[in-house]
């Protein structure tokens, strides 16, 4: 039986980005009630949030000859599902080292349905001249906020873990069978290089983006993990104000993905990078000393518009690179920046515990200035 595909490539993959964000998100806004139903320090929940970047880490090994052999096709629509089901088990995890376990599926899951979304956007955009890969962040970024929001509210209305996620497993089954499994793939992007390693390394070059996309990568995941911890622990507020702080960073994000390409186009990619890294910096400093809610609510919408497009920029330097498969350079990219985010929550959650989760947030200011200093070496003044 043939596959009718009801929507175009763009549109499609645009979707699919918008429900990987949906079917995972929602995870970010319960790692508060996963940590009270566990009756983990800050320190444990640090290493417990290790289990992602770890299970991302192995699988960042072989991606590229998973996705070159199963397809993106294949690789998303059963990632969305496994996504969805990891977050329902998270509900009835009874013990520590079980949330670990699950953090870390997560996070291989998550990590495979990345590089395969990346590497069908950078083939459409290949294929129809058109670019795409802001605005496919740009509804990963909406489908982040949207499933942030249900979570606020499923906070707000006591919802337990596992009723949220069961609530929401048919609607990711139903994207799959509508939108996923229909998908026409792209043909791959030609390159000079030819398949030597069975182990996806970083290069040189990819290591270069790897230090200009660090800080956008870690201030998006650890604003995931700690925002609202560090809205409950600072300020006097109802759970579902806690909560907000995470769709006001995520909305943020997604509104300056969505013109990101008119960005970059009026200012150039080097001027729009110092632009976007000094709005984080900004942004940092106001969470760091916030005096209010309100305030705090501020510096997490600047991080979200500084970080915005750079790890989209990123992503798509790498797969333009040319010198080997495009599933092996997003791959490696990804790699290089999981390797370091294997240490970054552990790390987060002891300086959390020790001197608390505001200067948690002051770890964010050296990679700015890292990714800022290596913007000049890695992205073309226009």
């Amino acid at each position: 039986m043939s596959r009718i595909p009801l929507l175009s490539k763009t549109t499609a993959i645009m979707v699919a980005f918008f429900f990987q964000a949906f079917a995972s998100g929602g995870l970010y806004t319960r790692i508060p009630d996963i940590q009270r139903a566990l009756d983990l320090s800050e320190s444990q929940l640090g290493l417990t949030l290790m289990g992602q970047p770890v299970g991302a880490l192995l699988v960042f090994l072989f991606a590229s000859r998973i996705v070159e052999s199963a397809g993106p096709r294949l690789i998303l629509a059963v990632g969305l599902v496994l996504l969805a089901s990891w977050n329902v088990a998270m509900g009835i995890a009874p013990s520590q080292w079980v949330a670990t376990v699950l953090f870390a599926l997560f996070g291989a899951t998550f990590a495979l349905a990345n590089v395969a979304m990346n590497v069908e956007a950078d083939r459409i955009e290949a294929e129809t001249g058109e670019r795409i890969m802001n605005r496919c962040h740009g509804l990963w970024s909406f489908g982040f906020l949207i499933t942030s929001l249900i979570g606020a509210g499923a906070r707000g209305w006591e919802w337990s873990v596992l009723f949220h996620f069961a609530v929401l497993w048919p609607l990711i089954i139903i994207a799959v069978v509508l939108v996923i499994f229909p998908m026409t793939p792209a043909p791959a992007r030609v390159h000079t290089g030819t398949r030597s390693r069975r182990i996806n390394l970083p290069t040189m070059a990819t290591m270069m983006l790897v230090g200009f996309g660090l800080s956008a990568a870690l201030i998006e995941n650890g604003t995931r993990a700690w925002a609202v911890i560090f809205m409950r622990d600072t300020f006097s507020a109802p759970d579902w104000v806690d909560t907000m702080a995470l769709p006001a960073f995520v909305a943020a994000m997604f509104l300056t993905r969505m013109i990101g390409d008119r960005i970059v186009a009026e200012l150039g990619q080097l001027r729009a990078a110092y632009v976007l890294f000094g709005t984080s910096l900004v942004g940092a400093v106001c969470v760091i000393f916030a005096l209010s809610l309100g305030m705090a609510i501020v510096g997490f919408v600047l991080l979200g518009i500084g970080i915005a497009v750079i790890f989209p920029m990123a992503m798509s330097a790498a797969a333009q690179i040319g010198d080997r498969p495009a599933s092996e350079n997003v791959a490696s990219l990804t790699l290089g920046i999981s390797l370091i985010m294997l240490i970054a929550p552990g790390i987060m959650g002891f300086v959390a515990d020790s001197f608390g989760v505001r200067v948690s947030f002051g770890l964010f200011v050296p990679l700015l200035l890292t990714s800022l200093f290596l913007s000049r070496r890695v992205l073309s003044p226009r």
